[in-house]
């Protein structure tokens, strides 16, 4: 798979590698501003009970 993104990479290695490092953190920011806030109400882990 990272193969096939960095042949369809456009220009030289620098390029490349700068545009794959967008591709990162644009992954990373949209993982933490979007999936993750969606996704933590829907997890049972803050159902936690303690009782007797």
């Amino acid at each position: 798979m990272y193969g096939w993104i960095w042949r369809h990479l456009p220009g030289g290695r620098a390029s490349r590698t700068a545009i794959a490092l967008v591709l990162v953190l644009a992954v990373c920011a949209l993982l933490l501003l979007v999936v993750f806030p969606w996704v933590e109400p829907r997890m049972p882990w803050g159902d936690v009970t303690v009782g007797r």
